[in-house]
């Protein structure tokens, strides 16, 4: 069930587990929308929803993505506000019953923050919530598929965007992304004895983009988009049929 595609009668369910996309409004190199990441958890969070019966909830389009700041059209929230919107939105569903939650994201600068409200919301036995990314969902597959697969903006998340939604791909920009991107990402000057000595992806690539984006098809994007939906089907199902009380922290020794 999408939940915002119902009429409130009929939004009311006997189902405890929530799947919530969330993603980012940032620069996916040259040739891919600045909406990439929103998409792409949205895609995976409905489809499972759909498989599993269980609630999609609308997505939240614009997160923690400061890093991407020189590059027109991106936007972000700070990681406060954005942590306690991702907090109020959760004990809004908890209200409602829905007191388990999947926080499918395609960002990786959200990750921190979600984990942060997750245990939030358990510690204070409001809510079970964990975070879920697509592509360490099946690390083995995505090394197997692509040569260089890049952070960001790099073959895999073109490929699902090509499989997802092909008309916002600019295919004949593929060839530029790779050309003006980084593509040998372990000799980019990320670490410097033992430290990471940059904050903003333009430090490291001129164009945003990250990978090798010709090594990237819909046909791929159709494998890796199966492959780790059914590992966030297994996930949302395990979650549902755990009691509410197993999933909150354990008593103190």
């Amino acid at each position: 069930m999408y939940l915002a595609d119902h009429a409130w009668p009929d939004a009311d369910t006997d189902v405890s587990t929530a799947l919530v996309p969330l993603g980012s409004t940032e620069q996916h190199g040259p040739h891919l929308p600045l909406a990439t990441d929103h998409l792409i958890a949205e895609g995976f969070a409905r489809e499972a929803a759909e498989r599993t019966g269980l609630v999609c909830t609308p997505t939240v389009k614009v997160g923690v993505s400061p890093h991407h700041r020189q590059f027109p059209g991106t936007m972000w929230v700070s990681p406060g506000a954005f942590r306690e919107y991702v907090r109020s939105f959760a004990s809004n569903l908890a209200y409602h019953g829905i007191d388990r939650m999947v926080f499918v994201n395609a960002h990786g600068g959200n990750v921190e923050h979600l984990r942060e409200v997750g245990r939030s919301l358990r510690d204070a036995e409001t809510a079970y919530a964990c975070e879920w990314m697509w592509d360490r969902s099946i690390p083995d597959l995505v090394d197997d598929v692509f040569e260089t697969n890049g952070p960001h903006a790099g073959p895999k998340e073109t490929s699902l965007i090509q499989h997802l939604h092909p008309e916002l791909v600019h295919d004949e920009r593929i060839a530029e992304a790779a050309e003006g991107g980084c593509t040998d990402i372990a000799n980019a000057g990320h670490f410097r004895n033992g430290a990471q000595v940059h904050y903003d992806a333009v430090e490291n690539s001129h164009n945003g983009a990250f990978g090798d984006q010709t090594d990237a098809s819909a046909e791929k994007g159709e494998e890796l988009f199966e492959a780790a939906t059914a590992q966030l089907v297994e996930l949302a199902e395990w979650l549902e049929g755990e009691a509410f009380e197993d999933l909150l922290p354990a008593e103190r020794r």
